[in-house]
C-alpha cells in the first residue's frame, strides 16, 4: 500500500480549489462571507507549510505582505494613476494568489493514482478523469523541462544579461513550445499504456479515504452554506 503524499483526500483538495474559486477569487456572498473568506485565504499557505513546501509558502507569504501593507498604509493617502494602479495590483493579488497557492498544493501533493481512486469512487467518467490525469504530471513535467532549459541556456551565457539578451526569448520561448507539444502526446501515451483508457475497472493500491482533517473542511464548508443560506432568507 502506498504511503499518502498528504493528510486531505483528494476530494476534498478538489473541494477546496472550488471554494478558492467561488469564495476568493470571485468574491461570492459578497461582505457578509468575509471571516470565511479570511480563513480561505491564509489555508493554503497552512497546507503548504504541512506539506513541507516552504519555499513557495514563503514567497508568497511575502507578496500577501507586501499586498497588505500597501492595502493599509499606502492605498488610503494615493491619488491618481497610482492610486488605480495599487487598486488593480492589489485586487488581482488578493483574489488570485490564495487560488494559485491551493492549485500549486493540490498538484504537488496528489499523486495520479490518488487522484483517479478518488474519480473512480465519484463515478467521474474517463472522458474526464484521463484529461485530468494527464494535466496533473504535465505541469510539473513542463517546469522541470524549463529549468533544463534555462540551464542548457545559462551555460552558453544567453541570459537577460550579456551580448545574447536579445536572443534569449527566442533561445528560451521555442524551445519552451516544442516540449510543451511533445509532453502532451508522451504523457498521453503513458496514461493509455497504464490502462487509464481500458473500460474494464482498474485496481489500485493506493490508500485514500476521509480523516478528521478533512471532516473539519466540510463542516466549515457546510457552516458557510448555512450562513450564507440563512443570511439570505432571514
Amino acid at each position: 500500500m502506498e504511503a499518502k503524499k498528504s493528510f486531505l483526500d483528494p476530494r476534498t483538495k478538489l473541494l477546496l480549489v472550488l471554494i478558492e474559486a467561488v469564495l476568493v477569487l470571485a468574491t461570492a456572498g459578497g461582505e457578509r462571507l468575509w471571516i470565511f473568506r479570511l480563513i480561505f485565504t491564509f489555508l493554503p499557505f497552512l497546507l503548504l507549510i504541512t506539506a513541507k513546501r516552504y519555499g513557495v509558502c514563503i514567497i508568497g507569504g511575502g507578496i500577501m505582505a507586501v499586498t497588505i501593507f500597501l492595502d493599509n498604509f499606502v492605498f488610503p493617502y494615493a491619488t491618481g494613476i497610482i492610486a488605480t494602479t495599487l487598486l488593480i495590483t492589489i485586487t488581482v493579488i488578493t483574489r488570485f494568489l490564495p487560488a494559485y497557492l491551493m492549485g500549486a498544493y493540490v498538484i504537488r501533493t496528489t499523486k495520479v493514482s490518488e487522484f483517479k481512486a478518488a474519480m473512480e469512487k465519484m463515478r467521474i467518467p474517463d472522458e474526464l478523469t484521463i484529461p485530468m490525469c494527464v494535466m496533473f504530471r504535465f505541469f510539473p513535467t513542463v517546469r522541470e523541462e524549463n529549468a533544463s532549459i534555462r540551464a542548457a541556456m545559462k551555460m552558453r551565457g544567453i541570459g537577460l544579461g550579456g551580448k545574447k539578451a536579445s536572443r534569449m526569448l527566442e533561445y528560451r520561448l521555442v524551445p519552451m513550445i516544442s516540449c510543451t507539444a511533445k509532453i502532451g502526446e508522451e504523457l498521453s501515451a503513458a496514461a493509455l499504456t497504464r490502462g487509464l483508457g481500458k473500460s474494464r475497472k482498474r485496481t489500485n493500491i493506493c490508500k485514500i479515504g476521509f480523516g478528521i482533517f478533512d471532516m473539519m473542511i466540510f463542516a466549515l464548508t457546510a457552516a458557510m452554506i448555512i450562513y450564507r443560506t440563512v443570511g439570505v432568507f432571514v
